[in-house]
């Protein structure tokens, strides 16, 4: 009888233990609610939302208001008074005020004595030498450029009032590069003078261009010494910031071998420091040149002649025509000056452009003789004044073209129903109801908010400074009309943000797209911000909406800049490594591509806020209303008691945006288009 088979007994070793439960990665909820800095964000939400449903009124206390307006209008009343004999002025503005009006009149006469042919030349020469002289393609593109602008110019009828501007731009620009060079030194020089100067510029930066306007009003009164110190005070700080960026960037093989030499700290800068930081410098002259001209085409609001003069008075009765006439004045006078330092910054980089002194020296005779031989020329043939038979009117054939736009576009267009329909669509729909919800919001709910968001962005200095920002405004009693503003200036900045995001990530993954629509940023970004008014007043005969859609194309191109600077600039190796895994296009632009490019994403953000503010605020003088309105009224009225309290307002609605939208002083300072001169 054979043994009954047996069980193996199977070692302790040798059986299977369980495996233990791989642990589930939490979800999107659970995510959330771990987090403190989402909840705090949320439950102020929820706040407003709540507190807005149940109390559906916003209205600031009258109780916690005070009069800012009479002691304003007070104080003017004394400086206007005491203007000829008090010592501040007697012995400091008003020297400031004399000189820039002599220098401003000695540039306009000498501009006048070269007459038209003079100045042409001038400014061809003047362009071909910044291209590098010579048969040079880059000379003779830049000295094109230079002829067809000043030959349009006097063609529209533009001539006269184009010389009030650039005699102004001169001056200013000569001031500015000065100013901005010194402070530039000193923070480029001294770690504590960047400290100081830092916090300043960054304040000044987010400051729309009316709010340099209203107090230099109170202490020059209105014309070219107001014009000219808003001028330089508004375009210095570029010059000043890539100064210093150039002068810490330089190479440092390079000034180590100049110490080693014993050379003394004003040799090193003499010949080292400074030859290191010329290309940013040239940079930073370019964008103080183009900051002079928005500027000095904005002034005009307080009395700067010129361009913008003209384009003020046909925008107040509506004359498309004669607004576009110096407008394309202004975009050309832009170009030119764009192109022209542009091409002299790219000769520093190019060896083969770098030539001897004696060539130079001879170039240099060319510009001065054949400028002063087109001036002789010009006085003897009788040819001083640009000729009257030799300008071709626009005004007309535009203004009835924007008629027609009014009477076939504006309404029974299919899908769109026209442009009247749309922007009464826009405001109906979008800046309505947005308006209702913020002024409906208690005003202690939105300063809790506003805190909080500053404090989710920069701790707590920036939500001390958001809230005390909130509470002045409703101390000075424009709570609802600054809800008003804050409302378009939301709506801009989601539709800017849309496609800015949109177009630049898409660039930055089309290389031909890419290419192609750089040339436009370029040139929008010359364009001062006046200019962007005309289009939309002659497509939506003014309004909100037409504010709000200037707002989008003004800011648009540096949204778009800095997304696809922040797209194309993440690790290589990151997105290699997604593609291995199989990742598909849109897998690699949500979890890799913009996740790295936060940082660019959050400052493209920043900048949209400061841009469509600033704009938002211009289009005070096409009806866009609200605090816009009360500054433009202000300077138009000489009240500056309501345009003071209004721009004071406007100044804490900026420092609000840019606190909660602040990407931090790093990213700003470190971001590769400031090294390539975009000006945050």
């Amino acid at each position: 009888m054979s043994a009954a088979p047996t069980t193996p007994v199977l070692d302790k070793a040798d059986v299977p233990e369980k495996s233990p439960a791989v642990p589930q990665a939490p979800g999107t909820l659970a995510r959330l609610v771990a987090n403190p800095k989402v909840l705090l964000l949320i439950a102020a939400v929820l706040l407003a939302v709540v507190s807005a449903a149940v109390t559906g009124s916003g209205v600031w206390p009258g109780d916690l208001t005070f009069d800012l307006r009479a002691p304003l209008t007070d104080f003017n009343e004394w400086l206007v008074q005491n203007r000829d004999t008090h010592w501040i002025f007697l012995y400091f503005l008003l020297h400031i005020s004399n000189s820039a009006e002599a220098s401003v009149d000695a540039v306009g006469s000498l501009l006048t004595s070269l007459g038209f042919i003079g100045v042409t030349v001038l400014a061809v020469l003047l362009a071909w030498y910044a291209g590098g002289a010579g048969l040079r393609g880059r000379a003779l593109r830049t000295a094109g450029t230079a002829l067809v602008t000043f030959l349009v110019i006097g063609l529209l009828g533009m001539w006269e009032p184009a010389m009030e501007t650039l005699a102004l731009m001169v001056v200013c620009v000569v001031a500015s590069a000065v100013v901005g060079f010194v402070l530039g030194l000193l923070a480029g020089l001294s770690d504590r003078g960047e400290r100081f100067l830092r916090p300043v510029f960054d304040t000044m930066q987010v400051l729309p261009a009316f709010a340099y306007l209203l107090p230099l009003v109170l202490f020059f009164d209105v014309g070219v010494p107001a014009a000219f110190t808003a001028t330089v005070i508004y375009s210095a700080p570029p010059m000043a910031r890539l100064t210093s960026l150039g002068l810490r960037g330089g190479d440092a093989a390079a000034l180590e071998a100049s110490r080693s030499l014993g050379a003394t700290s004003w040799q090193q800068l003499l010949t080292a420091r400074i030859p290191l930081a010329r290309k940013q410098m040239f940079l930073g002259l370019n964008q103080t040149i183009m900051m002079c001209l928005s500027m000095a085409v904005l002034a005009s609001m307080i009395g700067a002649p010129g361009l913008g003069e003209e384009i003020f008075r046909a925008l107040s009765i509506l004359d498309i025509g004669q607004s576009l006439g110096a407008g394309i004045a202004i975009v050309l006078i832009a170009v030119w000056f764009d192109r022209t330092t542009a091409a002299a910054g790219d000769r520093l980089d190019d060896p083969d452009a770098r030539r001897g002194r004696g060539a130079t020296w001879i170039q240099g005779g060319v510009v001065v003789v054949g400028t002063a031989v087109a001036a002789v020329i010009g006085s003897a043939i009788g040819r001083v004044e640009w000729p009257d038979n030799w300008v071709v009117s626009i005004s007309e054939p535009v203004n009835t073209v924007t008629t027609w736009i009014e009477d076939e576009l504006g309404s029974g267009v299919p899908v769109i129903g026209g442009t009247l329909t749309l922007a009464s669509g826009f405001s109906n729909y979008v800046l309505n109801p947005m308006r209702d919800a913020l002024q409906a919001t208690p005003w202690w709910a939105i300063l809790v908010l506003g805190g909080v968001l500053a404090y989710l962005a920069g701790r707590w200095r920036a939500a001390l400074t958001t809230v005390l920002a909130l509470g002045l405004i409703g101390g000075m009693g424009l709570w609802t009309r600054s809800m008003d503003t804050l409302s378009q200036v939301l709506a801009g900045l989601l539709l800017t943000l849309v496609l800015g995001f949109a177009i630049g990530i898409l660039a930055a993954r089309v290389d031909w797209l890419d290419r192609v629509i750089r040339p436009v940023l370029d040139t929008m970004q010359t364009l001062p911000a006046f200019i962007y008014l005309i289009p939309m007043v002659a497509l939506f005969m003014g309004g909100r909406f037409a504010g709000v859609a200037a707002a989008v194309i003004y800011a648009l191109p540096a949204v778009v800049r800095i997304t696809n600077q922040g797209i194309r600039d993440i690790n290589p190796a990151a997105l290699e490594a997604a593609r291995s895994l199989g990742a598909t296009t849109g897998q690699q632009l949500r979890q890799v591509q913009i996740p790295l490019a936060r940082k660019a994403l959050q400052l493209a953000v920043n900048q949209g806020v400061v841009l469509v503010l600033s704009m938002v605020v211009i289009a005070g003088m096409i009806g866009g209303g609200a605090l816009g309105v009360d500054v433009v009224k202000g300077l138009a009225k000489g009240d500056l008691g309501l345009g003071m309290t209004a721009g004071v307002a406007i100044v804490c609605l900026g420092i609000l945006l840019d606190r909660i939208s602040q990407p931090g002083a790093d990213i700003k300072k470190d971001h590769p288009l400031v090294k390539k001169g975009f000006q945050f």
